[in-house]
């Protein structure tokens, strides 16, 4: 398995989903992940290339040239973190429409509820080789 085909595409600007990436650069203990945030040039070329709508306001993993959106994607990337997290992939049991259903509120109010910033994500220095 390649690592260059784990890419977690997400919004830059949403403080929810900085968290989500920083919490997950934290627990890939086997670096398999690499990020882009949806507003950048590799985000968009990455979205084109997959063939991703620029209307798709959602984490995006894009795995050995495969995408998950929403909660396919979350349960994805949870599945491969260190610790016990990968027992949340048990939710995969749980019909898509449900699932999605879920996340899709939590995207609808996530600038309300954590926050906006303008700019990108500013990596740590020890974690820029995971940003592309």
């Amino acid at each position: 398995m390649e690592t260059a085909n784990h890419i977690i595409l997400f919004d830059g600007t949403c403080n929810f989903c900085n968290f989500w990436v920083g919490f997950v650069i934290k627990r890939d203990a086997k670096n398999v992940f690499r990020f882009a945030s949806l507003q950048s040039v590799i985000g968009q070329e990455l979205r084109m290339k997959y063939q991703v709508s620029s209307g798709l306001d959602s984490v995006v993993l894009i795995k050995n040239n495969k995408v998950y959106i929403k909660s396919n994607a979350a349960l994805e990337i949870i599945k491969q973190l260190n610790g016990l997290w990968f027992l949340f992939y048990g939710f995969k049991i749980i019909p898509i429409f449900i699932r999605d259903w879920f996340y899709d509120v939590v995207a609808k109010h996530r600038y309300k509820w954590f926050g906006q910033q303008v700019c990108e994500i500013a990596p740590k220095t020890e974690f820029m080789h995971k940003f592309l």
